[in-house]
């Protein structure tokens, strides 16, 4: 009899140890599970994936301006050639018309008397346009040179702007393209620095009619960050593409100057652009100023700083400030 309490007793051990190893190895299961679910580790997982997504907006946005670029020049290139062709086949079929009726030596008194034609015509077509530009008085629109190769624009994308003056400031900075038929470059910077086509940062955007339209249509929903200063955007313009064999000018337009000293802007701007022996800055500034009818005397204040400041800035940088 008691061997058997014996027996049933050591099998009752064996089971008390079997679920407390399973206690435990469950235990050790759930810590597991924690940790990999750890809600810092999850927040860090969290912040990555939300960065990941914006730099991937932003690639997916400078893929989509640069095919629509190329799409717009690749259109135009086909509608050339379009044209090209047809005029191929048309001298073509007069060519065949001439050698059918006439000697080798009649077609090309022909071919010479319609060449001839043609350089009159152009001739004509020049002078015309000659006749045209001398109505501008002294090479400048709205007292502004117009003689660089190649433009920078600096635009204030501050609330003020956007809400009071861009429709005028579409229409200057379309007014100002119009100005300049062909440059060698353009390029487009908010007062802060910040680039309009982030996929020419650092560099040249090529003039070409679709990429000027390009420009007039991004300016529409172009909406940076600002902080109502043109400083950063100007130093950049400077610091960046300046060139002693380039005849660069760099349109500034604003309504507001929120920084602590003019005075620090025209000295560092007078160091960045310094003139060489004979004279002659590395860039020229130019600035129009937009005006806001506001009862806000901080705004009057900020707005008649903004004046001043490109008034002396202009005028130490071979440039013209223009107030409308």
């Amino acid at each position: 009899m008691s061997r058997r309490v014996r027996r049933e007793t050591g099998a009752a051990g064996l089971s008390f140890l079997d679920c407390i190893c399973c206690g435990f190895g469950a235990v050790i299961l759930l810590l597991v599970i924690v940790k990999v679910h750890d809600p810092i580790f999850t927040q860090e997982q969290r912040v990555e994936l939300i960065s990941l997504i914006a730099q991937l907006k932003a690639q997916i946005l400078d893929v989509e301006q640069d095919t629509e670029i190329l799409q717009s020049e690749l259109d135009q290139a086909r509608s050339e050639t379009e044209r090209l062709e047809s005029e191929a086949n048309d001298l073509a079929v007069r060519l065949a018309q001439l050698r059918g009726t006439q000697s080798d030596a009649d077609v090309v008194a022909a071919l010479q008397a319609a060449a001839k034609r043609a350089e009159q015509k152009l001739s004509t077509e020049v002078e015309r346009l000659r006749r045209y530009q001398r109505a501008e008085p002294d090479g400048t629109v709205a007292g502004i040179p117009a003689d660089s190769e190649y433009i920078i624009f600096v635009i204030d994308t501050s609330g003020s702007m956007l809400n009071y003056n861009w429709p005028r400031v579409m229409q200057k900075v379309e007014e100002t393209l119009n100005v300049y038929p062909k440059v060698k470059g353009i390029q487009v910077l908010n007062d802060m620095g910040n680039y309009m086509f982030t996929q020419y940062a650092g560099r040249w955007i090529p003039d070409t009619p679709n990429r000027r339209r390009l420009i007039i249509r991004q300016l529409s929903s172009w909406r940076a960050f600002s902080n109502s200063s043109p400083v950063e955007g100007i130093e950049k313009a400077i610091s960046t593409f300046h060139a002693w064999d380039k005849e660069i000018s760099i349109y500034v337009f604003g309504d507001e100057f929120t920084g602590d000293s003019a005075q620090i802007v025209i000295d560092r701007v007078a160091q960045l652009n310094r003139p060489n022996e004979r004279g002659r800055r590395l860039v020229r500034v130019h600035a129009v100023g937009f005006s806001v009818e506001t009862n806000d005397i901080e705004f009057q204040r900020t707005s008649r700083r903004f004046a001043s400041l490109m008034r002396r800035l202009c005028l130490e940088n071979g440039g013209t400030f223009v107030g409308l």
